[in-house]
């Protein structure tokens, strides 16, 4: 997830360093054979690799596009979560007797662990020290944590039932636990479906093969810009590709990832404020590009 407002250029030449250097032996390999004259007279037509440009510059806005089209898909599910949950525990307080605040706890308790939990699991992480302790002291043990979680929300309101709360407050409630179990089924959604792999290998070969030709229809008589633009442009291709790539998975704790630890955090925050506690834990400041 991103953490600094800055991320340093370095963690991308460290995610492209292998194409880097693949395509600087190579601009440097032509640019050595270019000096030999029988290798002067191979020579293609500008045209022939601005066209490929054209279409592998076509193929990288689409899958930008798409790539940026799930990242914010996910962060706005995960906006829709912030909002549900703290209006899930506004309407417990509110339709609970005040003197109930045992139950109103559990509920709220309850809600902060499954964001976390819902959080983590999305990432494939193990559960922290505080899910793994809430889970044990409610003996909760499912496949799907978050889903048994939100199973516990339904339990405790039909345990309920017309005894404190009227059937119009119990249909509120209700629906506010079907609206998180949506947004976990979007997440979950987002997570599952891959983006296709043939496009990947399809924009991956069409830079390589623009890579190559490239040089093939440049002016030979300038070397060191020969070498540069071989080098240069190839790169500025493969970086973009990588960038989408990242962004198309919004839950694998990358630097573009959605922060949902960070959003947890200020969920953990405010239900913790409306139920009245007064030692809220404070927000972590983030100190590296990865949540811990």
């Amino acid at each position: 997830m991103l953490l600094n407002k800055k991320i340093s250029v370095w963690y991308f030449i460290r995610e492209i360093k292998s194409q880097i250097l693949f395509i600087g032996i190579f601009a440097v390999a032509i640019g050595i054979l270019d000096m030999l004259p029988w290798f002067q007279k191979i020579s293609l037509p500008l045209n022939i690799p601005a066209l490929l440009g054209t279409a592998v510059s076509l193929l990288l806005a689409f899958r930008t596009s798409q790539s940026y089209e799930r990242w914010w898909e996910a962060r706005t599910v995960w906006g829709a979560i912030v909002n549900d949950s703290r209006s899930f525990v506004r309407l417990v307080i509110q339709f609970l007797p005040a003197e109930d605040h045992k139950t109103i706890k559990e509920f709220a308790e309850r809600q902060i662990i499954w964001t976390y939990a819902l959080g983590e699991s999305l990432r494939k992480l193990p559960f922290s020290d505080k899910v793994q302790n809430y889970l044990k002291e409610n003996q909760i043990s499912a496949v799907n944590v978050p889903n048994a979680l939100l199973d516990a929300h339904s339990k405790q309101l039909k345990e309920i039932g017309t005894s404190k709360l009227t059937d119009f407050q119990q249909m509120q409630l209700n629906d506010m636990v079907t609206r998180l179990c949506d947004s976990m089924g979007k997440c979950e959604r987002l997570k599952n479906t891959v983006f296709p792999r043939s496009y990947s290998v399809l924009v991956h070969t069409l830079i390589y093969v623009f890579a190559i030709i490239l040089p093939f229809g440049l002016d030979d008589s300038q070397l060191v810009i020969e070498i540069l633009i071989t080098f240069l442009i190839p790169i500025v291709f493969i970086t973009i590709e990588k960038t989408s790539i990242m962004m198309q998975d919004p839950f694998e704790n990358r630097p573009v990832d959605t922060p949902v630890t960070s959003l947890a955090e200020t969920i953990e925050i405010n239900i913790r404020q409306m139920i009245g506690e007064q030692n809220v834990p404070p927000k972590k400041e983030n100190t590296s590009y990865y949540e811990m």
